[in-house]
């Protein structure tokens, strides 16, 4: 393959910033459409995982974006991951159990189930991009 121009490389980079700010986008609405097109804004408590989400990784992960992937032994790495799956379980979870209640109907637990697919596709896609080394020479 013949070598792009820094020029190109700087455009598909930027590209690829921008389908990851579409997806995050898209995302934030259907959290939102989840609770507005059913006239009901209790599924919104799942904002309040994905704030939570990335706190353990910003105070315990360290620099290294890659040690919640690493199979060390270390406790706060260890604690790091604990925190991390409880507030997947909790994202999933709770528009489970608003719909287990009948607060919410399942038009609003697939749309809140989707979301969080999509926010989960963009967290993935940011770590894979912020681990390659061509993308964090500019």
């Amino acid at each position: 393959m013949a070598r792009l121009s820094r020029s190109m490389v700087a455009c598909l980079h930027s590209a690829r910033l921008a389908l990851l700010a579409i997806l995050v986008s898209g995302g934030i609405v259907l959290q939102v459409l989840a609770c507005a097109l059913y006239s009901n804004w209790w599924p919104m408590l799942t904002v309040v995982m994905y704030v939570i989400l990335p706190m353990p990784l910003l105070f315990f992960a360290g620099n290294e974006s890659s040690s919640i992937m690493s199979g060390g032994n270390d406790g706060w790495a260890n604690f790091t991951k604990f925190l991390t799956g409880a507030s997947i379980v909790g994202s999933i979870a709770i528009p489970s159990i608003l719909k287990h209640a009948g607060i919410i109907g399942w038009g609003a637990l697939a749309m809140e189930l989707s979301s969080f697919a999509i926010f989960g596709v963009a967290i993935l896609w940011f770590l894979q991009m912020s681990t390659e080394e061509e993308y964090s020479a500019f």
